[in-house]
């Protein structure tokens, strides 16, 4: 099996790099297709990677293909892989809003994979929700998930539909994290923290609510009532963002988030 990455941005080459390590591989080298000279010359001093500048030297030699580009540079690609890609060849998207029927049209490709990445997957603790074109046979896309779940762990979906939603939820979810990280870490420090200190407080308390809820069949919910006692530190806490409607809030960024992936598949 020869397995082609287009794209080696941040997403491309985190799923490359795990990939690497497969044994579906059985020790063959990744061939990955930029075209960035400046990313070329440092993606060949990696000796798992074969590179390559030219379409032409590689997607007609490729079993499955990864497509890690931006959706903005889609078509572009489309038309450069359109007259040599082969019958047969299995295309896994990582781009966001381009539809599976747009792919195969394009391309003139039957068998195509659309995928939603996170970022997390730089470190292992990835999710990628994926669904498949009927064409993908049940062997093809185990061989698939087993391929994506070097990044951290996959879950197959019914339809795109639910790659939209997961990217308003698991795609774009780690951002979420982030921001009420850096509002926690901004509260730690104006009550005379370091910014050091303010750092572990804010990772470790995420880091261990997750295993937390991760080790028991526990509601959040059921968590928050075990934490806060009544009249308590914690229940001001949450009384707090009750009142200022932050659970309906953080909804409605995860349907924005959810929203803005239809729009884009449209535009496509």
């Amino acid at each position: 099996m020869k397995l082609l990455v287009i794209g080696a941005g941040n997403m491309g080459l985190t799923y490359a790099e795990a990939m690497s390590k497969s044994k579906l591989l059985k020790k063959r080298n990744i061939m990955i297709l930029d075209s960035s000279d400046e990313k070329i010359e440092s993606l060949n001093k990696i000796s798992h990677f074969d590179v390559f500048k030219d379409p032409k030297d590689c997607v007609p030699q490729a079993d499955l293909i990864f497509l890690a580009v931006k959706p903005y540079h889609a078509d572009e690609l489309f038309g450069k892989m359109a007259p040599i890609v082969t019958k047969g060849q299995i295309v896994i998207s990582l781009m966001a809003g381009v539809t599976i029927k747009h792919i195969q049209d394009a391309l003139d490709l039957a068998k195509v994979v659309r995928t939603m990445p996170n970022l997390p997957a730089k470190v292992g603790k990835g999710l990628t929700s994926y669904t498949a074109s009927e064409e993908v046979s049940r062997i093809e896309l185990l061989t698939i998930e087993n391929l994506l779940n070097t990044t951290g762990k996959s879950i197959q979906v019914k339809n795109e539909n639910f790659i939209d939603a997961s990217t308003g939820i698991s795609g774009s979810g780690p951002a979420y994290v982030f921001y009420f990280m850096q509002s926690m870490m901004e509260a730690a420090l104006q009550m005379g923290f370091s910014e050091n200190v303010s750092k572990v407080l804010v990772s470790q308390t995420f880091t261990g609510a997750v295993d937390l809820f991760n080790q028991d069949d526990i509601s959040p919910n059921r968590w928050m009532e075990l934490v806060a006692s009544k009249g308590g530190t914690t229940r001001a806490a949450l009384d707090s963002m009750d009142d200022n409607n932050v659970n309906e809030l953080i909804k409605e960024a995860a349907f924005a988030a959810f929203n803005r992936a239809i729009e884009l598949g449209k535009d496509k």
